[in-house]
């Protein structure tokens, strides 16, 4: 039995390891067959990876022979290119400057015809004979003095063109002229004021029994008030028809006082202080800030129409021509000078003189800091010396800042004397003087006996409210700046409690004395743009469309004239749908607060992309050819490509129906050649590869012309140089491939 059992066990044990020895050899095998599958998997890939290698290396040659072949075939027609462009700029520039010398000759014909007692300004004898006429005429009279007045404003305005197109001697003599006339409008202006305050008694307001007149035209607006009742609890008072309201203060309310608040549409003043930030002479012999008072020197001219000195307008008038020593002395006729009567100081002068020398208006600690404040200051390393060196945190650079609406006179007079009826005579003192300026605040005196040492009490600030002009759009709270006659700027210090009701466009502030003042606003506020389209509405005319972070404009070029639209109802109505020249145009915006134009300046202030002038300024003119049948507008990749490139968006379109949003295309437009991109505005990354079946060309005009359809070619070849002139001058003045 055992035996059995032994038997069995071998038997057992011996199959066991015959299956054991089966199943490691199937085992070897399995695993020798997946070695031989993995290695052969592996040759595979090799051999794939070999391929793929072989095939990008040959596609990159086929890519790099490609290029080399666009390159050079670049090459080959980039001089045809270069002159074709060339030719077309110069044959636009030489018709362009052709037709500005016909127009400047039917210019003068047709104001040589007018006959309307303006001289002209090239001639240098009816000048001088026209200021020496008017300074010896009489009249007074409100209206006629204000129509002689503008005449004389339309002369200055003529004379300022005059300068553009004349040498350094002649332009120096126009100045000249320039200057004398200023100082004659301001000081009939002063007469008028006169005129109306010697008869107050004989328009008294029953209801006030004070005198309160407004005399208005074109370009001036005047406020007289005389305080004949002297009601020790008057407050102020509100020239309904002018928008202008004053709050006297109470040393001035039992005096007999007379108000004048003059504004005026126009802006002597800030030109001074251009030039005196720019260290130049200022436009008055007078030295800013000298020793002497002026008012002490024998035949001292007015200084504008409050006698400020240092300026050379309304508050700070310059030297009259009489005094200077013109270049062409001894060859021409002596420009006559401003009569003595001109020769005074007017409120605005004695009182800026004493404030300024004495003691300002003392305000509270959280006042002191100006709207100007040093934090707002450039950053020094993008400071320019030679035109920033600021005096003073108060002092407005009118580079950051532009004035708007005009400036306003406030002056302070004696009340001159009233006519008396006697006997049925009316008897009236004449003062020789003219108007006395009454200082105020009053020069501080001595401490007296039994006095407190302590510093005197402030006097009481001017208070005023404006309404601002509807022909200027606040797109901000304004600032309030007053003149400096000593410095020949515009300043914030003394002024405080600025405040802006936007629902009503109305400014509050207090200022510590009698002096001129401007409302400012951000010269940039609409840079950096956030989109921009310029699109073609037919032969001839376009539409440049552009969105800032406060408002969205329009302006639509026909030819060469240009008008302005504002997606915003109720404001400028002067301006809107109004065809101008594109110079024109852009002066009227900035006067009105909507200032597109850049100048070497405004990267100081203003973020931008760094590009390339040159580049740029090639780009544009380039656009300029093409716009009569192409579509541009701006791209999110032009900020992220360099200042090398620039990238800009464009299609073929006509008519004025709004581009649809498929066919933009890409461009980059560098300074030695252009190409289309094959990405997209809404690619996910930037890149710089050229689309499929186009070429390089030297010029954005012939890459974009490769796209053009035969009606589209025929269109642009047509395009008017005038309507191309209007464009080129609207891009480079606007440099939208750098501030959006």
């Amino acid at each position: 039995m055992s035996a059995k059992k032994s038997d069995k066990g071998v038997r057992g044990s011996a199959k066991g390891a015959k299956e054991t020895k089966e199943a490691k050899a199937e085992r070897e095998r399995l695993e020798k067959e997946e070695e031989e599958r993995r290695l052969q998997e592996k040759e595979m890939a090799r051999l794939q990876e070999e391929q793929e290698k072989q095939e990008r290396l040959e596609r990159e040659r086929r890519e790099q022979e490609e290029m080399e072949r666009l390159e050079a075939k670049d090459q080959e027609r980039r001089e045809d290119e270069l002159n074709e462009v060339r030719h077309l700029l110069e044959e636009n520039q030489v018709a362009v400057k052709r037709w500005l010398v016909d127009t400047r000759e039917k210019a003068k014909w047709d104001r040589f015809m007018l006959c309307d007692g303006r001289p002209d300004p090239s001639q240098t004898q009816e000048v001088n004979t026209y200021i020496s006429l008017w300074r010896d005429d009489p009249e007074v009279d409100a209206v006629p003095a204000l129509q002689q007045c503008s005449l004389a404003l339309q002369l200055i305005g003529a004379l300022e063109d005059e300068q553009e197109e004349v040498q350094e001697e002649e332009r120096q003599r126009l100045l000249e002229h320039i200057h004398c006339l200023q100082e004659l409008v301001h000081h009939k202006h002063l007469l008028i004021a006169q005129e109306v305050l010697n008869h107050a008694g004989s328009n008294v307001d029953i209801e006030t029994g004070n005198m309160a007149t407004v005399v208005r035209d074109d370009h001036v607006t005047l406020c007289v008030w005389a305080n004949l009742n002297k009601n020790p609890r008057f407050k102020g008072f509100q020239f309904e028809e002018a928008g202008v309201a004053f709050e006297l203060p109470k040393p001035l309310a039992l005096s007999d006082v007379a108000l004048r608040i003059l504004h005026t549409r126009y802006d002597h003043l800030s030109p001074h202080a251009r030039l005196t930030a720019l260290g130049g002479r200022p436009l008055s012999s007078r030295t800013p800030g000298g020793e002497e008072e002026p008012s002490s020197k024998p035949g001292s001219p007015v200084q504008g129409e409050t006698g400020e000195e240092g300026g050379g307008g309304e508050g700070g008038g310059g030297e009259g021509v009489g005094k200077k020593e013109s270049p062409r002395q001894g060859k021409e006729e002596e420009v006559p000078s401003v009569p003595g009567s001109v020769r005074r100081k007017s409120a605005g002068s004695v009182l800026s003189n004493r404030s300024s020398r004495t003691r300002p208006v003392e305000e509270p600690e959280d006042q002191k800091q100006t709207q100007m404040e040093a934090s707002e200051e450039v950053p020094a390393e993008t400071e320019e010396p030679d035109i920033v060196k600021a005096v003073d945190v108060a002092t407005v650079d009118l580079q950051r800042y532009t004035p708007l609406g005009g400036v306003y006179y406030c002056d302070v007079f004696r009340l001159p004397p009233q006519a008396i009826l006697a006997r049925g005579w009316s008897l009236r003192q004449v003062l020789e003087g003219g108007l006395e300026a009454l200082p105020y605040p009053e020069e501080s005196s001595e401490t007296q006996p039994g006095s407190s040492p302590e510093a005197p009490e402030a006097p009481e600030p001017v208070g005023l409210s404006l309404t601002v002009p509807d022909y200027v759009l606040l797109l901000k709270a304004p600032n309030v700046a007053i003149w400096d006659p000593t410095a020949i700027q515009w300043t914030t210090a003394g002024v405080s409690g600025v405040s802006y009701e936007a629902d009503q466009a109305r400014v509050s502030f207090k200022m510590g004395s009698f002096r001129a003042f401007v409302l400012l606003q951000e010269t940039y506020c609409l840079l950096p743009l956030q989109a921009w389209t310029l699109q073609p509405l037919g032969p001839d005319s376009a539409r440049l469309r552009v969105t800032s972070a406060l408002i969205t404009l329009s302006i639509t070029v026909k030819g060469h004239q240009c008008m302005l639209q504002v997606e915003q109802e109720g404001v400028l109505s002067h301006l809107q749908g109004q065809w101008m020249g594109c110079g024109a145009l852009r002066k009227a915006m900035a006067n009105a607060g909507l200032n597109l134009s850049v100048n070497e300046h405004t990267d100081r202030y203003i973020r931008s992309c760094g590009k390339d002038p040159l580049s740029e300024h090639t780009a544009y003119e380039q656009m300029a050819l093409q716009a009569s049948a192409v579509a541009f507008s701006w791209s999110q990749w032009n900020a992220r490509c360099g200042g090398e490139h620039m990238v800009v968006q464009a299609c073929e379109h006509h008519g004025p129906a709004l581009v649809p949003g498929g066919p933009w295309s890409l461009y980059l437009l560098g300074a030695q050649r252009s190409q289309k991109l094959q990405m997209t505005e809404e690619s996910p990354a930037f890149s710089v590869e050229i689309s499929p079946d186009t070429e390089f060309h030297s010029t954005f005009l012939h890459t974009l012309r490769d796209d053009l359809s035969p009606e589209g070619r025929a269109v642009t070849k047509t395009s008017h140089f005038l309507f191309v002139d209007t464009v080129q001058s609207l891009l480079c003045a606007t440099r939208l491939l750098n501030y959006c």
